[in-house]
């Protein structure tokens, strides 16, 4: 009995440590952010009181430097449809995999698993140039590109889920006169509810985030979050990081608020999408 309590003490302690290490680099963008932008470089790590503070002028700085809000809306669209593209097709592509057992579906379905290791690196080039000839160029072509590296992942996530459904409910379905369809989004779809947010949680913060996908599809007429930001570094090395600092703040408050109104489902959704039969 001793010993179990010891173990629990050692384990919560570790998790508060790994908590305060993952923690300390947002809360030292927040502190910065209301720093002069001279003194982030010499006191990193100091509160913001005297001469060091700023108030808000780093973020009204950032706001007129970069058109955030136009950034804004690009980055909204983008993330939004590419999560429900993603969340929609590889639902119903988890679930038609699983159920119809044949040769194709193996080897569509191994594909997709291989999809996930390989690096984005060996295929952003062919893939931009492919993009631009294919007038994939634009936010709305890039949802179309993010659901193909979304893929996998997602669709492996919904097969291990659906590996859980009783085949009898979709049975009932269809003996009361329902198609494949309509079983699909008025029985099985609900009930995939947790491993719907975890996908679309995971997707959100990856596609929210993305520098590089956007820097090389649409980065010369449309600007997401990520490449406004860095737009603030100037010419010669010069950086303004009190306004680079209020940005990513800025940046990450929606996301943080999307996650911590789903993070119930995350733990639930990912292991009942693990590899199951």
């Amino acid at each position: 009995m001793k010993s179990r309590s010891v173990n629990s003490a050692a384990i919560f302690t570790l998790l508060i440590i790994l908590a305060a290490a993952f923690l300390f680099p947002i809360v030292m963008v927040l502190i910065n952010s209301f720093k002069g932008r001279f003194f982030i470089s010499t006191e990193p790590f100091s509160l913001p009181t005297g001469e060091t503070f700023v108030g808000l002028e780093n973020y009204i700085s950032g706001l007129q430097k970069t058109g955030f809000f136009n950034a804004f809306g690009y980055s909204l669209f983008i993330t939004v449809f590419s999560v429900a593209a993603i969340v929609l097709f590889t639902s119903m592509a988890g679930w038609y995999i699983t159920r119809v057992k044949s040769r194709f579906n193996k080897i569509m379905y191994m594909a997709l698993v291989f999809s996930m290791v390989v690096p984005f690196q060996m295929v952003m080039f062919s893939m931009s140039k492919i993009a631009n000839i294919l007038s994939l160029d634009n936010p709305i072509g890039i949802i179309v590109i993010y659901l193909g590296f979304g893929a996998g992942l997602s669709t492996f996530m919904f097969c291990g889920f659906v590996k859980s459904i009783p085949v009898d409910i979709e049975e009932a379905a269809m003996i009361d006169g329902c198609g494949p369809i309509r079983t699909f989004f008025t029985v099985v779809f609900p009930v995939l509810r947790p491993t719907t947010v975890t996908v679309a949680i995971l997707n959100a913060m990856w596609i929210w985030n993305d520098y590089l996908l956007p820097l090389l599809i649409i980065g010369r007429d449309y600007k997401t979050i990520p490449l406004v930001i860095q737009y603030l570094k100037g010419g010669y090395g010069s950086i303004d990081m009190g306004a680079m600092m209020a940005m990513l703040v800025l940046a990450i408050i929606p996301i943080v608020v999307f996650y911590l109104s789903a993070q119930k489902h995350i733990i639930k959704g990912a292991m009942a999408g693990a590899v199951k039969g």
